[in-house]
């Protein structure tokens, strides 16, 4: 389901993170309509891309020291951020009819979902 991802917690996270997202979209959707619905499914997406990308990365190859662990992940985390800034910015110029409440709302929650990573086990 989650293309290549090998890790149990990041790819719980991701589910998780879709989950809140779907239900955000149909909170928005009830509340602002069309247009609050595909702005809180956007501004949950983007931290699932990048969610999905940084566990792509992460997992994809075996690490023979804690250093090359580090770098991996390091680079992973920069990939994140960049993959965040150029969604927002895409989002942001393109979508003109935005419900920017509806957007932020579920964008900021599905980077504190992102958190609880740490609280699932790996099997």
């Amino acid at each position: 389901m989650y293309w290549g991802i090998r890790s149990r917690p990041i790819r719980t996270t991701l589910r998780w993170q879709l989950i809140v997202s779907a239900v955000l979209a149909a909170a928005g959707g009830f509340i602002w309509g069309m247009h609050g619905a595909l702005s809180a499914a956007l501004g949950g997406l983007v931290n699932v891309i990048a969610g999905w990308a940084y566990g792509w990365l992460v997992t994809r190859r075996e690490r023979k020291s804690a250093g090359q662990a580090l770098v991996t992940m390091f680079r992973a985390e920069g990939v994140k951020i960049l993959l965040i800034v150029v969604q927002l910015w895409v989002v942001l110029v393109n979508y003109r009819e935005m419900v920017v409440a509806s957007f932020l709302v579920a964008f900021v929650a599905t980077v504190l979902v992102s958190a609880t990573a740490i609280v699932v086990k790996d099997a």
